[in-house]
């Protein structure tokens, strides 16, 4: 049996506040299809040679528990908003034996990330059960084992966001864009034809900073993706009636799926 090269499980595909939302009655946070509870948005990817997640939202530590993560060799950041980073601290069981973290971001998240978290950063509590986050600037591609990580900038409101494509052996396996309005030519040109592409679809509704459901689809169709997967959906997207509309190649994504790529 050939061995998977490249697995993605989604820990997370849900928006800043999550579904169901705190409070709300909407038919969305009151369904019963376990595709509509969606937990703030990241993904876990596993190779042959390490793992690694990206982003650390609020809910990481229920997500790990839920998918049976037992392996982080390394942390990738798309931005700074509370609800990719807030699981922060959540990364200390990946750091027993005071094995470091490398900790990968753009020089404004690492700013941010470094601010929020500054008694992990500091040096000053290096201690056995801590996180020992070791800082890595993305200012270009990078490799995490065979895999080349090439970032780049996306237009989410005022926020520096970075998607990112992953590489191996020339095949544009996937590319992941989490949060973004706008996606530039020159990264439209550096994704086409990636066979999977996971994007932002907020709702069916145009939102300032956000990709609607039909923007996302335009986006995928251009970059001519061979399947494209919506992620960070709000309670104004049920997964079934989402679905109905979409193109056969455009599927929305859900806490736990798992893709082997």
């Amino acid at each position: 049996m050939t061995q998977t090269q490249f697995t993605i499980t989604f820990l997370g595909t849900g928006t800043s506040m999550g579904v169901p939302v705190i409070g709300c009655d909407c038919a969305v946070c009151l369904s019963e299809d376990p595709r509509d509870r969606r937990t703030r948005s990241s993904i876990y990817v596993e190779t042959p040679e390490m793992a690694w997640v990206v982003d650390t939202g609020a809910d990481l530590r229920s997500q790990c528990l839920r998918e049976k993560v037992g392996r982080v060799d390394a942390v990738v950041f798309t931005h700074s908003h509370t609800d990719h980073i807030m699981g922060f601290d959540d990364l200390r069981p990946f750091c027993f034996g005071m094995r470091a973290m490398p900790i990968y971001a753009s020089p404004e998240t690492m700013e941010d990330l470094q601010r929020v978290f500054a008694w992990a950063f500091s040096g000053q509590f290096r201690f056995p059960g801590y996180i020992l986050p070791e800082p890595r600037l993305i200012e270009g591609p990078f490799q995490l084992g065979k895999t080349t990580v090439v970032p780049f900038p996306v237009v989410h409101g005022r926020a520096q966001v970075n998607g990112y494509l992953f590489l191996r052996e020339g095949r544009k396996v996937a590319t992941y864009v989490s949060d973004v309005k706008q996606v530039p030519d020159e990264a439209l040109e550096l994704i086409a034809g990636t066979e999977v592409l996971i994007i932002d679809g907020l709702r069916p509704k145009v939102h300032p900073t956000h990709l609607s459901i039909s923007e996302a689809v335009e986006v995928a169709q251009r970059v001519g993706a061979g399947k494209t997967w919506l992620t960070h959906l709000c309670h104004e997207a049920g997964h079934i009636a989402t679905e109905a509309g979409l193109p056969e190649n455009v599927r929305v994504a859900y806490d736990g799926l798992r893709l082997e790529l």
